[in-house]
């Protein structure tokens, strides 16, 4: 007698949901766990600063200017990471730098998730005149240095925190119109499109309810890599003195305030940029994992 299959198994794996299918690869992606591990306590760290930090992140001891880490002959664990060159804690101003950084970085992926997702989804479904406007525009931007259009946006609008979230923003507004605008071209060839037509939807509706979220896969995973290269732009407007001003303890402000200590003092620009460093490679195994995840090609490979 010939054993019958097992059904049940068969369609239990057949019928596995999207949901579970992408957490089994993105956990599958060790550097990916990993990443969201390690950002998952900078945001913890940055949110419970006060808390965290063992002292004000603008606090003065005088008596201890340029102390070394406390690990070194002169060191002391009062401050474990050492003292900048007014004796403000090094290890404090790190994490208080934290909540900054990833701030501005919030700011600048809302910013041009909804402009570029805006733009991008309306020049793909409309086409024509509004289609070539649009790309030759993003064209425009893409064609300057993305520091260098930072630049020339704040030095426009002047320096600040705000203007800066306003600079990066605009900096990766074309890849998100790009990825936006191609998704939108890519849904509006499918059936289900032709079918919601015939129905009668409205334009508005078909795009912002139909296509759009058939379209956020790709548009997560440029999220997750704006967010580090929002991060990047940050510390370097910062360092050029045209972002988050002094005595913010951002990781680029805190770069450009101890540069003339480089020499003599390693720790003062080392531990920020170990910050910097970190945050932005566990954002891009992130980015990476989260595109491997959501993508079935790359998933089933």
């Amino acid at each position: 007698m010939r054993a019958e299959p097992d059904v049940a198994a068969m369609s239990d794996a057949a019928a596995q949901s999207p949901a579970r299918a992408f957490l089994y690869a993105f956990l599958r992606h060790k550097g990916a766990v990993v990443g969201l591990g390690v950002l998952v306590l900078v945001v913890l760290a940055a949110i419970f600063a006060d808390v965290v930090a063992p002292h004000a992140p603008g606090q003065q001891f005088r008596d201890s200017v340029l102390q070394p880490p406390a690990w070194t002959a002169r060191g002391s664990w009062t401050f474990p990471l050492g003292t900048d060159p007014i004796g403000r804690d090094i290890l404090s101003r790190v994490i208080h730098g934290a909540r900054f950084s990833l701030l501005i970085a919030i700011g600048v992926v809302a910013l041009s998730l909804v402009a570029g997702i805006t733009i991008g989804a309306i020049a793909g479904f409309a086409g024509g005149l509004v289609d070539l406007a649009a790309a030759r525009l993003m064209d425009v931007l893409l064609a300057l240095p993305g520091l260098l259009l930072a630049i020339i946006v704040v030095a426009i609008l002047g320096p600040g925190m705000d203007n800066a979230v306003i600079a990066i923003s605009i900096v990766f507004l074309p890849h998100i119109v790009r990825i936006a605008r191609a998704a939108v071209l890519v849904e509006l060839s499918k059936t289900y499109v032709a079918a919601t037509r015939l129905a009668g939807a409205k334009p508005v509706f078909l795009l912002f309810d139909t296509i759009l979220p058939n379209c956020m896969a790709p548009l997560l995973v440029q999220a997750a890599l704006c967010f580090s290269g929002a991060i990047l732009e940050a510390a370097a407007l910062g360092f050029l003195g045209l972002g988050a001003q002094p005595p913010t303890p951002e990781w680029g402000t805190m770069l450009a305030d101890s540069r003339e200590f480089v020499l003599r003092a390693w720790w003062v620009v080392t531990f920020p940029g170990l910050a910097i460093l970190i945050v932005v490679l566990a954002l891009n195994v992130l980015g990476d994992g989260l595109r491997d995840a959501l993508d079935p090609r790359l998933r089933r490979s």
